[in-house]
């Protein structure tokens, strides 16, 4: 395994507000790591950062060795938080807009997906609830042969029996030469199949190890040590 993610001393402010405090990390490839902590504590900057739509930082960031640039984009499969596909769409424009778009996406897996969901590829994206529209927006990013998945909050709208079938497609769908980041607070849900764990409160990192050993060190599950840190 290769660190495909390093991070030297990295802050970020929003006008006198410190978000993100000096932090450093490495995430290596073969892993899918949850990314954790209190809403407001910085985690959806720290992924914005890492997918180059933020440049305004202090410290270092590099993916797969280089700073965040072209390359890195074509190398980061990103779902942001709230649906950025266009109302006018149908299900089958989004795909051929991915397929257009990026020259490592699959699909004939997106559309394999799809069909696994029960999507109808006819129908309007704008007629879609929101738990449909993350399905959508999850296998279009995991249809993509990326390096990098950064998945920020992909769960929220879904009812149980489809965020374990969400679950099944990220871990069926990356590679031991890639790496998942999952920004969630839906930690009882999605714990069972993270490697290792991020927690971040007061923009520093409270929590950064492998999930065994969080696991065999504390005796607790990772929500149980997520309320403990977070006093929750």
């Amino acid at each position: 395994m290769t660190n495909l993610i390093e991070v030297n001393s990295l802050s970020k402010k929003y006008g006198s507000k410190l978000v993100l405090d000096n932090i450093s990390l490495t995430f290596e490839s073969g892993t899918i790591i949850g990314l954790i902590g209190p809403n407001g504590c910085g985690k959806t900057t720290f992924i914005k950062i890492l997918s180059g739509l933020i440049r305004d930082y202090n410290g270092s960031v590099k993916i797969d060795g280089h700073s965040p640039d072209e390359y890195t984009k074509s190398i980061v499969s990103y779902l942001p938080e709230k649906t950025y596909l266009s109302d006018w769409m149908k299900i089958k424009d989004a795909i051929m807009f991915f397929n257009d778009f990026y020259s490592d996406f699959d699909k004939n897996k997106a559309e394999t997906m799809i069909r696994q969901f029960g999507l109808d590829p006819e129908q309007k994206i704008k007629s879609m609830s929101k738990g449909m529209q993350e399905k959508l927006q999850l296998v279009l990013v995991m249809s993509r042969n990326a390096k990098v998945y950064l998945l920020d909050e992909p769960l929220g709208g879904l009812d149980p029996a489809s965020r374990r079938a969400m679950l099944d497609i990220i871990l069926n769908n990356y590679s031991e030469n890639s790496l998942v980041l999952i920004s969630t607070h839906l930690i009882y849900a999605v714990e069972r199949i993270f490697d290792r764990v991020v927690m971040i409160g007061g923009g520093k990192i409270m929590v950064n190890d492998t999930v065994d050993n969080l696991r065999e060190s504390t005796g607790k599950s990772i929500e149980g040590l997520f309320e403990e840190v977070f006093k929750c």
